[in-house]
């Protein structure tokens, strides 16, 4: 059987068993003990679209291998799956290394996800080539230069939403677009501060938050965890600018003439990183005070929400008709979105470009 991704597999599995192989690599491995006192295994598997846990109880086949596993190990998984609730179930697993030229199509990631994760990319760069403010714009270029690999491989989450090799780059592009519209419509925002500041808002998960060049398991770095994305965020930004001022000097750039000043135009842009979780119990070491910051915090929550609404209708089961179970980390079940109308005469262009014999019959009715 060809291959899925795991966001495929998640999409497929209800609670009729699908018979489906998945290509995944080992993110992590934990031995954990149930209630009753027996250990099982807590693995979690990662690929170019998301990421997998999965329970191997000690009384399965299987459990003798997953001790055995390697750290980072590249396998075929074929099982048949179920979902529920709790994440996905394998009945009859079993699993195959794969060659190095799996390993090679595998590492390159889906057809799918590749391509529109590099037309985000270059929509950020045209979206930072769009840039008025000189300061501004060279403080983005000189990112993408300097870490725009690094930002390609990144996730903007563990978990929740965005949580993939290439998925910060998937959130900063939408960000990016919506904040470059709600600029056109609220003439208070600075459109130029907006964009910067959505693609420097998360810039401190290039060390939280990150992949390796050759695999799907996040890194665990001791700056992530000990520090955290926005003071590291922050941190990052400061080091450009003053790389950023050294060289303007050397370069003759007449920045001390420009208004708002340098200095201003540094510590708004800070702001947004160090705001941009609206709340201090959500992380933020100070709240939003400016319109820029409000906007831009509204914009990566709404990003963030409907990545996860995405994720929770293709994953969660009918509890009744057009009624989803609850997944986490939403408050509530979810109920089947409302259709777009569809009009009469929507129907009759239809058919006629169809050419088929119903369209005379749609036209009496219109």
């Amino acid at each position: 059987m060809s291959p899925i991704t795991i966001a495929g597999l998640k999409e497929m599995a209800g609670e009729v068993p699908v018979v489906a192989a998945v290509l995944a690599q080992l993110q992590s491995r934990t031995v954990r003990m149930t209630k009753g006192g027996k250990p099982y295994f807590d693995l979690v598997f990662a690929d170019a679209t998301g990421v997998m846990p999965l329970k191997i109880w000690s009384d399965t086949p299987m459990h003798g291998a997953a001790e055995q596993l390697a750290g980072g190990a590249m396998l075929r998984l074929e099982a048949e799956w179920t979902q529920n609730t709790y994440g996905l179930n394998a009945a009859h697993l079993e699993w195959f290394a794969l060659d190095d030229e799996a390993i090679a199509n595998f590492l390159a990631g889906d057809p799918v996800t590749r391509e529109k994760q590099e037309k985000d990319y270059r929509d950020i760069v045209g979206f930072c080539g769009s840039i008025r403010d000189p300061r501004l714009h060279a403080l983005c270029e000189r990112f993408l230069a300097q870490m725009g690999e690094r930002f390609r491989r990144t996730a903007a989450a563990r978990r929740n939403h965005h949580a993939r090799r290439g998925g910060l780059v998937e959130h900063v592009a939408q960000m990016m677009r919506g904040a470059d519209m709600i600029s056109g419509i609220y003439q208070e925002l600075n459109r130029d501060l907006m964009l910067a500041g959505v693609l420097f808002h998360d810039c401190g998960k290039l060390w939280e938050n990150s992949y390796p060049e050759d695999g799907f398991g996040q890194i665990h770095s001791i700056h992530g965890e000990m520090l955290g994305h926005i003071p590291l965020g922050i941190e990052l930004v400061n080091r450009l600018w003053r790389d950023l001022l050294d060289g303007s000097q050397s370069e003759g750039a007449d920045w001390g003439a420009l208004k708002p000043t340098t200095e201003e135009t540094r510590l708004h842009l800070l702001h947004l990183i160090g705001s941009h979780h609206g709340q201090y119990e959500f992380g933020s070491p100070v709240l939003p005070r400016t319109p820029e910051a409000y906007a831009l915090h509204y914009i990566d929550n709404l990003d963030a929400k409907m990545e996860m609404l995405r994720d929770a209708y293709a994953q969660g089961n009918e509890v009744a008709p057009g009624i989803y179970e609850r997944v986490f980390p939403l408050a509530a079940n979810l109920v089947r979105p409302l259709a777009a109308v569809v009009l009469p005469e929507m129907v009759s262009e239809e058919s006629e470009e169809e050419g088929d014999d119903g369209a005379e019959v749609i036209h009496q009715r219109a």
